[in-house]
């Protein structure tokens, strides 16, 4: 991003970033002005440049550049008291009344009519946007509803109130009417109490989701992703506070405190989020429940970490071009990377990063921002989380700062049929400096080669998480139909090491499997492979595979990239299915600067047992069944 000079860094306050609060002020001036220039007709609506539209359309997408700058601007003017020396405000205030004078069904942007919002209905994009709205419109009211006649409000409380009549997709999109019910009832402009309804409906409905330990699935049964955060937690949290309903507080606030409590796991000594889950684009959005907790003051963390982390995040993707040279922020991660983008996002959909000024809320006087800063938890140790909510092992080494989610339970899949694996969702794990690969042949996966290419995971079947360990089950499919097989998945973990154990049921005899490592991607990528290993590295990051039993050939595949570099390679290995079940099992690693340690596996009657260096697992599986035990070495130093 080509910032504007910045202030100086104060390494004795944030000796992490060098960070203050002063610097996410000039971050969101900085956007700010930056996505004015691409201001429409009246200030209505605005279209930033870009090669593709969303499904939405055009005038669809310029409501959506309109409403999510506008949040960032309403962050920014309620974080300073009102203080608005660039008058956004009221070019925003200009756009609101222009937009919603005549309503439109048409989604091109016609000479004739550039101006006009589209018409929020069922299922559509502006029912979105208008949450972001109405929020910004809660956290300005003093500066800019207060101040509009009421002529000018009439047409601006008509367009939202469609909103609270519009079908949602059934997911986190219930919170979309609820916002926009929340900001008519608080202005009077809810006679009928449509919007409380609307507010009641739509928490209600993500009670359904809630899984426990803070965590939401997002609508899907198996869905769990950075939405937890950036909507889920988001949006009731900050509605409770703004409302100053302390039972609604006590609620949302104490479960955004679990969900804290496990999210500022997954952030890399580098600021990176876990590169896992749709929605990407949004990139430093995913510090939002980090600042929301402690604007609540719900925050399990200190207040000297939440800044390392958040200002980490915003850092990381400023530093490594996530906008534009004009600017604007680009679809992709740090770059443009048009594979990862889903097809709802337009140009402005990456401004739904907006959210993570939601920390300009704070007071400058609050210890956010006056604490010095702490270490992230990524850089405190080694460590190996269990998340049982979502079927997640987290596993963080702070020699590289590397973070690493092995995934035995989040798919993505509808409740009523099984499609695609989606590579955002359905591979073994997920990192902070690696991206899946994009593509019938994919990374970090075990499955079944039908016709040339891995079998799909489909839906997964956790089988429960524990110490340095999870597990899970899933019915390969081979263009979305059953194989026949069953695989029962079980992965160990011990600082940066990482032990795959596959057992394959119900298969014919000498059916290839394979099992893919980590992907790492850059402008030069090496390879090397041996009988019973192979490791491809990018830059400094290795990334390694070894057989341990069952598999007999190891090579290295390449692919076209990830969102972390133009060239790709990961490396796999190949075995035969015997006439029984037959297990799999394998060593991986992905790491900086340093190399594998001797990890050792041995069959004994209905056991494995692995041998890391510093502790000795046991584990036991069928089928339908894990059993893991462990003993740490007495003789370890």
């Amino acid at each position: 991003m080509v910032l504007p000079p910045l202030p100086p860094e104060d390494r004795r306050l944030s000796p992490h970033t060098g960070w203050t609060r002063s610097h996410w002020e000039a971050v969101a001036d900085h956007l700010i002005r930056a996505a004015a220039r691409y201001a429409g007709p009246e200030q209505a609506l605005v279209t930033f440049p870009g090669s593709r539209s969303s499904v939405s359309g055009p005038r669809s997408d310029g409501l959506e550049g309109f409403a999510r700058t506008f949040l960032l601007a309403a962050f920014r003017v309620a974080g300073a008291a009102g203080a608005d020396p660039d008058r956004v405000l009221e070019r925003y205030a200009s756009g609101l009344v222009a937009g919603t004078a005549t309503p439109t069904t048409d989604r091109g942007l016609g000479s004739a009519d550039p101006v006009s919002w589209p018409v929020i209905g069922d299922h559509s994009q502006a029912l979105v946007e208008a949450a972001s709205i109405a929020v910004g419109l809660r956290l300005t009211r003093p500066w800019l509803w207060d101040r509009l006649d009421e002529p000018a409000r009439q047409p601006i409380v008509a367009w939202l109130e469609r909103g609270l009549r519009a079908r949602p997709f059934d997911n986190n999109w219930w919170l979309f009417p609820a916002m926009v019910g929340a900001f008519l009832s608080e202005v009077g402009a809810d006679p009928d109490r449509a919007g409380r309804r609307a507010v009641d409906r739509g928490l209600a409905r993500i009670e359904r989701w809630y899984l426990g330990d803070g965590w939401y699935t997002d609508g899907r049964p198996r869905s769990m992703d950075h939405y937890n955060g950036w909507a889920l937690h988001l949006y009731p949290t900050l509605h409770a506070w703004l409302s100053r309903d302390q039972r609604l507080l006590d609620t949302y606030g104490n479960r955004l405190s679990h969900f804290v409590t496990d999210h500022a796991r997954t952030f890399g000594g580098d600021g990176a989020p876990l590169h896992q889950g749709r929605s990407l684009c949004y990139r430093f959005a995913a510090a939002a429940p980090l600042c929301m907790s402690a604007l609540t003051g719900h925050s399990p963390i200190p207040a000297g970490q939440t800044r390392r982390l958040a200002s980490g995040a915003l850092r990381y993707f400023v530093d490594r071009g996530a906008a534009e040279p004009d600017g604007v922020l680009s679809l992709g991660w740090h770059r443009a990377f048009p594979p990862m983008v889903q097809a709802y996002s337009g140009p402005a959909s990456p401004y739904w990063a907006s959210k993570a000024f939601v920390g300009l809320l704070l007071p400058a006087d609050h210890p956010v921002w006056t604490a010095p800063e702490e270490a992230a938890p990524s850089e405190r140790g080694d460590a190996v989380t269990p998340l049982r909510a979502p079927g997640w092992l987290i596993q963080s080494t702070a020699a590289d700062g590397l973070v690493r989610a092995h995934n035995h339970g989040s798919d993505n899949q509808q409740a009523d049929h099984v499609a695609d694996d989606d590579p955002l969702y359905a591979r073994l794990a997920y990192s902070t400096s690696t991206g899946p690969v994009f593509g019938p042949d994919p990374d970090n996966h075990f499955g079944l080669v039908v016709g040339g290419f891995p079998t799909a995971r489909g839906r997964i079947r956790p089988l429960g998480v524990g110490d340095g360990w999870a597990a899970s089950s899933h019915k390969p499919l081979a263009e979305g139909e059953p194989v026949g097989a069953a695989v029962t998945s079980v992965v160990l973990a011990r600082s940066a090491d990482e032990v795959h154990l596959h057992l394959v049921s119900g298969a014919e005899a000498n059916t290839e499997v394979r099992h893919s490592g980590w992907a790492v991607a850059g402008s030069d990528v090496t390879t090397r492979s041996g009988e019973s290993w192979s490791r491809c590295t990018a830059d400094t990051l290795d990334s390694d595979l070894r057989a341990l039993i069952g598999f007999d050939t190891a090579t290295c595949r390449t692919a076209d990239g990830t969102a972390f570099g133009a060239n790709a390679a990961y490396p796999a290995l190949s075995g035969q299915t015997g006439a029984g079940p037959t297990l799999f099992v394998c060593h991986a690693t992905l790491v900086r600067g340093c190399s594998p340690r001797d990890v050792r596996a041995a069959l004994d009657d209905d056991r494995v047992v692995i041998d890391f260096p510093e502790i000795r697992f046991e584990v036991r599986l069928t089928a339908s069944s894990v059993h893991v035990t462990s003993s740490v070495k007495e003789t370890h130093p």
